[in-house]
């Protein structure tokens, strides 16, 4: 990391932990910019590359509201937004001005892609020889599908994830939220602040080139999927909302009408859950003693938990639950959340002024830290709006020279 101030640690009030890492993301869409946004809510000065214009098709993603772009006000949030297309030759050079103020470079196109700009590995390292790299794809870097182009829900598809949801006897689900690269971002971000621990412990060393896909990183969130075909010689297959693994474990639906999902696979908890649903029998039934067992025979189960269930509004079921110590809650929606008294409490949400729809609320910083806490300064930026900004403070640009930049459309 570069021992550097900025504006934005001075405004926050106080250094925040990441305050001096300086990424430049020239990424577009959804994985690498939500890496780089972890880290910018710690106080990275992050700033987002768009091409001059036409800006990141991210922003064409759904939902708006009177043409503004919601989902982009939270992925890119506490970033610089600068205009630059690096496919014109004064675009490149520009680049190249920028790169050495930087840690760390973020890009997710095709392998190859910076090559033919004119920014082969060896270039980077020559312009920043300590620059740390993060090349987020579908596939990855090298192997046969390295060319393919790759976005969430092909690597979800690919990585086995998909396959296992859904019911058994419909086809494969892929769920309403692009999973993959929430994931992928999360490793992401992980690989940037491993490579920067190393240059701390070893202020000698090179700058690390992070190689990171979104199957590898979805198969890695699979913890079992790869053991369980070397070792038992099977593929775990789709069972709705049934769990494979703990029982019982599925959603039920409450005599409200309700959906409420629980699990009691931890022996003590099972032992609650009988007593509680007035069943304090089942717990020496053969077919039921252990969670094996309970897994074999989760569809008998599910008649006599779901059963009770179904007689009892969600309120009165909650109350049981709690009462008695067994985990278990409700199928809640984005609109469920947000009226939380539980996540209100505990701050979950942040209100945060935009220059567009004023006032907005969305997720707070994860995890709270008691010493270094982060902060959401500001939603994601508008297209190009520190520009002029940081071309001037970090290329070292005239006024002039932007200016004839902007009139040839290369910012």
């Amino acid at each position: 990391m570069s021992e550097r101030d900025g504006d934005d640690g001075e405004r926050a009030g106080a250094r925040q932990p990441l305050h001096g890492l300086r990424i430049l993301d020239i990424s577009t869409m959804i994985a690498a910019p939500v890496a780089s946004t972890l880290l910018a809510d710690f106080g990275a000065e992050v700033v987002k590359v768009e091409l001059p214009g036409v800006g990141d098709t991210m922003r064409q993603l759904p939902p708006h509201k009177d043409g503004v772009p919601l989902w982009w006000k939270v992925t890119n949030r506490n970033k610089k937004g600068i205009t630059l297309d690096l496919r014109q030759a004064e675009g490149q050079e520009v680049f190249r001005r920028l790169l050495p103020q930087f840690d760390v470079l973020t890009e997710n196109f095709r392998p190859g892609t910076l090559d033919r700009y004119g920014f082969p590995r060896e270039v980077l390292r020559a312009l920043n020889p300590k620059l740390v790299i993060l090349r987020l794809t579908g596939y990855g870097q090298d192997g046969p599908l390295a060319s393919r182009p790759g976005f969430a829900r092909i690597a979800e598809a690919y990585s086995g994830f998909t396959a296992l949801c859904g019911d058994p006897d419909r086809p494969p689900l892929h769920l309403g939220y692009p999973v993959a690269d929430g994931v992928a971002g999360l490793f992401g971000a992980i690989g940037i602040l491993i490579a920067c621990y190393r240059q701390k412990a070893d202020p000698q060393a090179a700058g690390e080139e992070i190689d990171l896909s979104l199957v590898d990183a979805m198969i890695r969130m699979l913890e079992f999927s790869v053991i369980e075909v070397d070792q038992l010689g099977t593929a775990r297959r789709r069972s709705g909302n049934r769990s494979q693994y703990a029982g019982p474990s599925n959603i039920y639906r409450t005599l409200d009408g309700r959906w409420f999902s629980m699990s009691a696979s931890a022996q003590p908890v099972f032992e609650r859950l009988a007593r509680a649903i007035g069943r304090p029998e089942l717990i020496g039934h053969p077919d039921f003693r252990d969670n094996p067992a309970r897994v074999r025979n989760a569809e008998a189960l599910d008649l006599i938990v779901g059963g009770w269930i179904a007689a009892r509004d969600e309120a009165e079921v909650l109350a049981v639950f709690e009462r008695e110590g067994v985990s278990g809650g409700p199928v809640n929606d984005a609109a469920d959340v947000c009226r939380s008294e539980h996540l209100r409490q505990r701050q979950s949400f942040v209100e945060v002024e935009d220059a567009e729809l004023g006032r907005v609320t969305m997720q707070n910083v994860v995890p709270k830290m008691r010493h270094a806490p982060g902060r959401v300064a500001c939603t994601g930026p508008g297209l190009g709006q520190h520009t002029d900004e940081v071309l001037s403070a970090m290329a070292g640009l005239t006024g002039e020279e932007i200016a004839r930049l902007r009139r040839k459309r290369v910012i």
